[in-house]
């Protein structure tokens, strides 16, 4: 037999490629889009999906909506990261205006 034959060797054998593997990505690297992270992946980055699309947010929680700048696109999935800044991310409590103040110094 010769080496290059037998079980596995040949073309078309092993795990199948799924159809989307080739298709345009709903994202590119440089994108900031706005995504709710849906869960926790076991090494504590967010994931996040676009068009059904993953993507993987580091430092982000569950439950946030947050823009995430896309650093990566892979075949199956992409990499981003929160936008600094982003108000959604850490709402800051609005100050009340204290009329009081203009109010005393008359």
């Amino acid at each position: 037999m010769d080496r290059r034959e037998g079980p596995g060797r040949g073309h078309g054998e092993g795990r199948p490629m799924r159809s989307n593997y080739f298709l345009p990505k709903p994202v590119k690297v440089g994108d900031v889009i706005e995504a709710t992270i849906e869960a926790t992946a076991s090494r504590g980055d967010g994931i996040a999906k676009k068009d059904g699309f993953v993507i993987f947010v580091k430092g982000a929680k569950q439950g946030e909506t947050i823009k995430v700048r896309i650093t990566e696109v892979r075949a199956r999935f992409a990499l981003g990261e929160k936008v600094e800044g982003d108000a959604s991310a850490s709402p800051q409590p609005e100050e009340p205006s204290d009329s009081s103040d203009e109010t005393e110094e008359q």
